[in-house]
């Protein structure tokens, strides 16, 4: 998938990495301002027992 992936992208090694890490970067950001809290929401512990 990552080779095909990378066969996909346009310009030269240098400008596919910086798309990479751009692309990367935002699902980052996606998950940790958008899908965490949401998901923490639904997962609040109701009895928390550390002894």
């Amino acid at each position: 998938m990552y080779g095909a992936l990378w066969r996909v992208l346009p310009g030269p090694w240098w400008l596919r990495l910086l798309i990479l890490l751009l692309a990367a970067a935002a699902v980052v950001y996606a998950l940790s301002f958008y899908v965490f809290p949401v998901v923490g929401l639904w997962l609040t512990p109701e009895e928390v027992t550390v002894e």
